[in-house]
């Protein structure tokens, strides 16, 4: 059996997981109205879709990335970075700003996954320069300071309501979201990018292009961070320099990993990681609904960070195996 043929995907009992815990996270929203004094409107919908649609494509360019068996640190520096140049370059047109943003995203993938792949390089510190080096870059073109977009009309536009629930953002995001799970799904380029994540070795020999594959990776995570970043800041007339990176990379990781891609790479799609996403952006909606602090929602989201990286441990995992079948087996021993 081919290095392609055992990375095909196979759905497994563990493979709910991600819709599991969004089912419940919809249940408890559900609920709330009968178990709390306050009431959930279609509004609430549609802020989550609105989240879904800042965050959701970051935690798809980080989690095709971890598939390929890789990590991009860049991509909440580059979420900055793609709004700050659509606001500079798109004063006249909003499509030329994100074209511009775009293109950005194209030369910080290429030079990071060229790296990576050509040196044989770990993506971790390569990405992590990365980080800063944009965010650097950030910082010097709005002069340190955020920046207005005049435009305010270009906002209104991507956010007004279409069926009372959704968006231009939010379609656009969920659009991207139903390319990718049929790429990831059907194409060879999702078999190969799971071949190299699952075994790089056995995937060269395969005859996978993994170097090539591996900078088309991290094109696509650029992107993947720099498209919503755009959008966001034209929907907010402003783009921030403020390091609020971090905690778009704890959400997007979290999200990811929820949705069922494996840390040690070779497992995941871009369903789960829609479902992760929703079910972290129901967990918000309902926490403001409840008007809890910011807090609640950092120390839930970072406590389910390590839940979730703890459980989905291979060697948790295979600890989980060795141990059961240990149990299976014990009771046939003869008696000494």
């Amino acid at each position: 059996m081919s290095a392609l043929e055992r990375v095909r995907y196979r759905p497994r009992p563990g493979d709910l997981a991600p819709y599991a815990i969004l089912a419940l996270m919809i249940l408890a929203l559900a609920l709330l109205p009968a178990l709390t004094q306050y009431t959930v409107r279609t509004a609430n919908v549609y802020d989550i879709l609105q989240n879904f649609a800042s965050y959701g494509l970051v935690a798809l360019a980080l989690g095709i990335t971890i598939i390929a068996g890789e990590f991009d640190l860049s991509v909440s520096s580059m979420y900055l970075l793609g709004g700050m140049v659509a606001v500079l370059t798109g004063v006249g047109s909003p499509f030329l700003g994100i074209l511009a943003a775009l293109g950005t995203a194209v030369v910080v993938g290429l030079l990071q996954g060229g790296l990576i792949a050509r040196f044989r390089l770990n993506s971790m510190p390569v990405t992590l320069g990365g980080y800063l080096v944009v965010l650097g870059i950030t910082y010097i073109l709005g002069h340190s300071k955020s920046v207005i977009y005049e435009n305010f009309s270009v906002g209104l536009r991507l956010d007004k309501p279409v069926l009372q629930i959704f968006s231009i953002r939010s379609l656009v995001s969920l659009g991207i979201f139903v390319v990718a799970a049929l790429v990831l799904r059907y194409l060879r380029v999702g078999r190969d990018i799971r071949a190299i994540g699952g075994d790089r070795r056995a995937a060269r020999v395969a005859g996978v292009t993994v170097d090539r594959l591996l900078v088309g990776v991290f094109v696509v995570s650029a992107l993947g961070a720099a498209l919503p970043g755009a959008l966001l800041s034209y929907s907010l007339a402003t783009a921030s320099p403020t390091n609020i990176g971090f905690d778009v990379l704890t959400f997007s990781a979290t999200a990811a990993l929820i949705g069922g891609v494996s840390l040690s790479g070779g497992k995941g799609g871009a369903v789960g990681i829609a479902a992760g996403v929703l079910s972290l952006s129901v967990l918000q909606e309902i926490l403001s609904i409840l008007r809890s602090p910011d807090y609640v929602s950092s120390l839930i989201t970072g406590g389910l960070l390590v839940v979730v990286t703890i459980v989905w441990a291979p060697d948790l995992s295979r600890w989980f195996r060795t141990t059961r079948l240990a149990r299976s087996v014990e009771p046939e021993r003869a008696p000494s």
